[in-house]
C-alpha cells in the first residue's frame, strides 16, 4: 500500500494493469534477466518506472538493465538518459548505431520504418545476448495493439495483433510488452508525474510512419466518440489477453 499511495490515477492504472498481465501470462519469474529497451519516448520511460516498482512488490527478485539503441540522426540526444543512469541505481547500455541514416537513404528500397524497426531489433536481441538476458521488454499500448492489428489486416491479409509474450530463440529469449492493456494516455499522465526525461523523436517519418497512420483508423471506426473509441480498445485488449492466457 505504500508504494502506492503517492502515485495518481494514471500512475496507477500503469501499475495495475501491468502487473496483472505480467500476473495472467507469466511474464516473468525468479532470476529473470529484463533488458528494457529505452528508446526515449513515454512508453518506454514509464514501462521502465513501472518494472522498477515491480521490483519491490513480486515476491521474488529480477533483474533490469536499460537498453538504448541510438539510430544516428542526433548521435547525442540520449543524454538525458545517461543524466538519469547516473542519478538512479539501474544498468544501462546505449548503443550508437546509423540505422536510421541507412534506412532513410534514397537506395533503400524497402520502407525505411521497416527497415529502421528491424536493425533496431536486431542490435537489441545482440545485447540480449551479450548480457545473457532471460526477457525483452518492449513499451507497445493499446494503441499500438490496434494500430497494428489494422496494419496487418490491410497490408498482409492477416487477423494478427502484438502479443504480450513470445518466445525466441527455442525459448532462450522471450520478449513482454507489459503496457499493452495501457492507453496512451495514461502513460503520459504518468510520465508527466513521474517527470520522466522524455526527448523528441528526430527521425524525419516520426508522426507520418504507417503505424501512425493506422492508429488514425480509430477515429474513423469511432466517429469522434471517446466511448466507441474505447470500446473499439477494449476488445482488442480482451481479444489479446485470450490469446496470451491460452498460449501461457
Amino acid at each position: 500500500m505504500g508504494i502506492k499511495k503517492n502515485l495518481n490515477h494514471a500512475q496507477k492504472i500503469c501499475l495495475g494493469r501491468c502487473g496483472k498481465l505480467m500476473q495472467q501470462t507469466g511474464m516473468l519469474w525468479p532470476g529473470a534477466r529484463v533488458g528494457i529497451a529505452v528508446s526515449g519516448g513515454v512508453d518506454s520511460w514509464v514501462l521502465a518506472r513501472v518494472l522498477m516498482i515491480r521490483q519491490k512488490i513480486v515476491p521474488f527478485y529480477f533483474e533490469i538493465i536499460l537498453l538504448h539503441v541510438n539510430p544516428g540522426f542526433d548521435p547525442g540526444n540520449h543524454q538525458p538518459l545517461v543524466d538519469w543512469l547516473g542519478a538512479n541505481p539501474l544498468p544501462g547500455h546505449i548503443q550508437s548505431t546509423d540505422i536510421g541514416p541507412r534506412a532513410h537513404n534514397p537506395g533503400n528500397t524497402k520502407s525505411p520504418c521497416f527497415l529502421c524497426s528491424w536493425s533496431r531489433r536486431k542490435v537489441l536481441f545482440d545485447l540480449c545476448r551479450k548480457y545473457s538476458l532471460t526477457h525483452l521488454a518492449l513499451g507497445h499500448n493499446a494503441e499500438d495493439l490496434a494500430a497494428t492489428f489494422f496494419m496487418n489486416l490491410i497490408q498482409t491479409s492477416r487477423v494478427d495483433g502484438l502479443s504480450a509474450r513470445e518466445e525466441f530463440f527455442q525459448g532462450s529469449l522471450t520478449l513482454i510488452r507489459p503496457l499493452l492493456l495501457v492507453e496512451k494516455k495514461y502513460i503520459r499522465n504518468a510520465a508527466r508525474r513521474w517527470e520522466l526525461p522524455v526527448w523528441e523523436n528526430p527521425c524525419p517519418s516520426a508522426g507520418a510512419s504507417k503505424r501512425t497512420e493506422m492508429e488514425g483508423m480509430l477515429d474513423v471506426l469511432s466517429g469522434g466518440n471517446k466511448k466507441t473509441r474505447q470500446n473499439i480498445l477494449n476488445a482488442f485488449k480482451r481479444w489479446q489477453l485470450d490469446l496470451a492466457c491460452n498460449l501461457k
